[in-house]
C-alpha cells in the first residue's frame, strides 16, 4: 500500500459544485492542503493516496479524514463543506463560537442547497449558485477546461471565505471596548471611532440592557443609530427617530430639527447623519424629548422612563 501524499486532498471530477469546492477552500484556508494538490477524480486507487477526500468515495470517516455524503449510511443534513467544517472544530482549529459564525454564514446554506433543502425562489441568487457559474457553459468541455474553472471557483470561494474570517476577527477584537461602552453608558453607547458593534453588544447580552441609541463616527461625519430590541430583530429599533424627519435632506432636515449640522435621516428612521459629535448629542437630545411627546406608549421609553425616575 502506497503512503499517502502529506497536504493532499482528493474529490471528484467532473462538474463541480459549491459543496467540495468550500471544503477544499476550507481547508485552504486553515493551511491544511496546498492547491497543487488538489486531485480531481473517482480512481480509488489514486484517492487512497490523498490525505483528505472530500465529496467522494462513499465514506464518512472524520478520523480517517474521508467525508462523502452520497452513501446510503449517512443520513444527516451535512454536505463535504459542512463535514470538513465539523472537523475543523473537533481537532480545536475552530473554537465553538468560531464554527458557529462560519457555519451560519456560509456552509449552512451550502449544504442545504447541495442536499436539495434550499428554497427555490424566483429572483433569489444564492452563494452556490455563483459558484455554479464558473462551470464551463459548454457540457462537453475538456477535462483540462473543467479543472481549470475548479480552481477559479476555489480562488473565488478562499477569498470570499478569507473576508469572512478577518471580519470575524476583526469585530471580535473590538469586543473590550464595546463591553465597556456597555458598562460606562446606560441610555445611549457613545464611541469614539466607528466600530462593529451589534453582533458583540448581543452577545454580551445586550438584549437586556438598556441602551436605546449608539452615537459614532461615520466617515468624516457622525451618527446616530436606534439600537434593535434584539439580534434577531435587527432591522426595527427599540425607539424609531422622530417622524417629522424620516427621508430629509440637509436643509430641510436642519429645519424640522433645529440643528445646523444636520445631514441626513434615513425614511426607516433607524439612522441619522450629523456633521459633528455635538450635533449628534443634540440630536438625541430632540429624540428623547420627541418620544416623550409622541410615543411615551413605546415599552422601551417606559424602562427608561423608570429608570431615570429610580
Amino acid at each position: 500500500m502506497k503512503e499517502k501524499i502529506p497536504r493532499s486532498c482528493g474529490t471528484h471530477d467532473g462538474t463541480f459544485h459549491a459543496d467540495e469546492v468550500t471544503a477544499c477552500a476550507l481547508l485552504l484556508l486553515f493551511n491544511l492542503i496546498d492547491q497543487d494538490k488538489i486531485f480531481r477524480t473517482r480512481d480509488l486507487a489514486q484517492l487512497s493516496q490523498c490525505e483528505y477526500v472530500c465529496d467522494v468515495g462513499g465514506v464518512y470517516d472524520p478520523s480517517s479524514k474521508l467525508f462523502d455524503h452520497h452513501q446510503v449510511d449517512y443520513q444527516g443534513p451535512m454536505s463535504s463543506a459542512g463535514m470538513i467544517l465539523k472537523y475543523l472544530e473537533n481537532q480545536k482549529y475552530l473554537k465553538p463560537r468560531e464554527y458557529s459564525f462560519l457555519n451560519h454564514s456560509l456552509i449552512m446554506g451550502v449544504d442545504a442547497h447541495d442536499n436539495g433543502k434550499d428554497p427555490l425562489i424566483p429572483g433569489y441568487c444564492s452563494f452556490s449558485h455563483v459558484v455554479s457559474n464558473f462551470t464551463p457553459i459548454h457540457y462537453d468541455c475538456t477535462e483540462q477546461e473543467q479543472n481549470a474553472a475548479f480552481h477559479l471557483a476555489l480562488n473565488f470561494v478562499f477569498e470570499h471565505l478569507k473576508r469572512l474570517w478577518e471580519r470575524f476577527q476583526y469585530t471580535h477584537s473590538c469586543r473590550e471596548i464595546v463591553e465597556k461602552c456597555m458598562k460606562e453608558h446606560q441610555n445611549c453607547l457613545i464611541f469614539d471611532k466607528n466600530l462593529p458593534w451589534l453582533e458583540i453588544f448581543f452577545e454580551l447580552n445586550g438584549k437586556n440592557h438598556p441602551a436605546l441609541f449608539v452615537i459614532m463616527p461615520s466617515g468624516s461625519h457622525w451618527k446616530l443609530r436606534g439600537i434593535p430590541p434584539s439580534y434577531e430583530d435587527r432591522m426595527k429599533v427599540r425607539i424609531p427617530l422622530p417622524k417629522n424627519w424620516a427621508g430629509l435632506l440637509e436643509d430641510d432636515l436642519k429645519k424640522a430639527s433645529q440643528i445646523p449640522g444636520a445631514i441626513f435621516c434615513h425614511k426607516g428612521r433607524f439612522i441619522s447623519v450629523w456633521e459633528t459629535k455635538e450635533d449628534a448629542m443634540k440630536a438625541l437630545e430632540y429624540t428623547l424629548k420627541y418620544t416623550e411627546e409622541n410615543e411615551s406608549d413605546n415599552r422601551f421609553w417606559q424602562d427608561y422612563q423608570r429608570r431615570i425616575a429610580g
